[in-house]
């Protein structure tokens, strides 16, 4: 019997690359910690080698990566099958992708940072993200014809701390400018916060839009942080057609209270579209239905409520005795201040939501949902009724991740009925525009 040796630092490297992974998505699909990128790398170089265990996974990796595509429930078609390119910037757990995919566009390149998002993106597309954008050199990025980007917004939100340009997430606009910069692709999509529209006296929107449509002069400051491509990009005008809007999931048949900003653009060069045109000339806002709707809708039957994958019966979402009691001395306290702020509770009759945070995970206060019927106390939504909350499809993988990082992820998403009707108008303008 002849036994195979192995160069294992070797095997890592070669196979990194036929997957087309980073070293920090591999360390994210094998589990390891913060340090993990580092000790991919260390394998590569023959610093170390791994354990049995991870020796083990990395040859079952590929073999995962495989399963995980065959059994995504949103692979898409191929290429050459498609009538349009995108990418996914700030992909989050591709809420803006899929309606575009639904449309015949093709996804040829995805960014999302964060490991838990990346898993429930691979459960569903069947991909795995590339890691943190600003590590991405623009040559890497494939060409495309429509740039999609929920970019991040805790520093325009109520909830973040407001600091804009100055917040290190903030200036990820900066990575989405460069891209734009050097691979000039013909439409963009971006959403972001209503809240942007204020910040700083909106004067960062102001900002936001003058780099698009190439009218910004100013310099940035060298203190705000940003990737040397970024920063090498400013130098490069744009020339987009560009506007935004606010709109609310609640006009689009969705029971939530959720406004958010849009930015859709189109590239004045690759058109030839004139100076004076603006964007409502080319493109239609969609308006929304305006039907009444009723949280009723989204929710789950109580029969299913309480199995858990085991089928045991066990009641996971109605809060406990100390956090409900905590809930209502807190509202009582701002009562007594003179403010609204507390939990917030609703029943299947209610017309909709409050919108759905990234910290729903914690406490549920933003939205309860009533069981004095049931002589319990409230409960928080399931990840499936938030995914149903945000207009996900209902066979969209909610159970990747733990519980916590799920609703950390319909949290920071996006309302995907919105995306569907701002996704159908942007490419009926861009055929029509690439037949002109």
């Amino acid at each position: 019997m002849t036994t195979v040796i192995i160069n294992k630092a070797e095997y890592i490297k070669t196979l990194r690359s036929k997957l087309g992974l980073g070293a920090t998505e591999v360390a994210n699909l094998l589990g390891l910690n913060s340090t993990g990128e580092r000790t991919v790398r260390g394998w590569e170089k023959g610093e170390h080698e791994p354990t049995k265990a991870k020796w083990n996974a990395i040859l079952n990796l590929e073999y995962e990566l495989k399963e995980h595509h065959n059994n995504a429930p949103f692979k898409q078609k191929s290429l050459s099958d498609s009538d349009f390119s995108f990418i996914d910037l700030f992909a989050g757990i591709g809420g803006i992708r899929l309606p575009f995919q639904k449309l015949n566009g093709h996804c040829v390149f995805t960014s999302e940072w964060d490991k838990f998002a990346q898993k429930t993106y691979l459960a569903n597309y069947g991909e795995m993200p590339n890691g943190d954008i600003t590590q991405i050199k623009t040559k890497d990025i494939p060409d495309h014809d429509v740039l999609l980007g929920g970019f991040p917004c805790q520093a325009f939100s109520q909830a973040g701390l407001k600091q804009g340009f100055s917040d290190t997430r903030g200036t990820m606009f900066f990575e989405i400018q460069r891209i734009l910069a050097e691979k000039r692709p013909k439409a963009f999509l971006l959403e972001n916060v209503k809240q942007i529209q204020s910040h700083n006296k909106g004067e960062t929107l102001k900002t936001i839009l003058a780099i698009l449509r190439g009218e910004f002069e100013q310099e940035i400051p060298t203190d705000v942080p940003m990737s040397e491509d970024a920063r090498s990009a400013l130098s490069k005008k744009l020339n987009y057609c560009v506007d935004v809007k606010v709109l609310r999931a609640g006009d689009f048949g969705i029971p939530q209270n959720r406004e958010r900003v849009f930015f859709v653009g189109f590239d004045r060069d690759a058109f030839g579209l004139d100076e004076n045109i603006k964007l409502e000339d080319i493109f239609t806002w969609p308006i929304g239905e305006k039907t009444t709707t009723r949280v009723g809708d989204i929710l789950q039957p109580q029969i299913e409520l309480y199995v858990d994958k085991d089928k045991h019966d066990k009641d996971r979402f109605t809060i406990s005795d100390k956090l409900w009691t905590g809930h209502k001395k807190r509202k009582e306290e701002h009562k007594t201040k003179g403010n609204g702020f507390g939990y917030s509770l609703f029943n299947a009759e209610s017309e909709y939501t409050n919108t759905i945070s990234a910290r729903y995970y914690k406490d549920g206060s933003e939205i309860l949902i009533d069981q004095s019927h049931l002589d319990k106390n409230p409960r928080k939504l399931t990840p499936r009724e938030c995914a149903n909350l945000q207009g996900f499809p209902h066979n969209f993988i909610v159970d990747a991740v733990s519980q916590g990082q799920i609703y950390k992820q319909f949290g920071n998403s996006v309302c995907m009925k919105v995306i569907d009707a701002v996704a159908e108008q942007l490419v009926i303008t861009l055929k029509k525009l690439d037949k002109k």
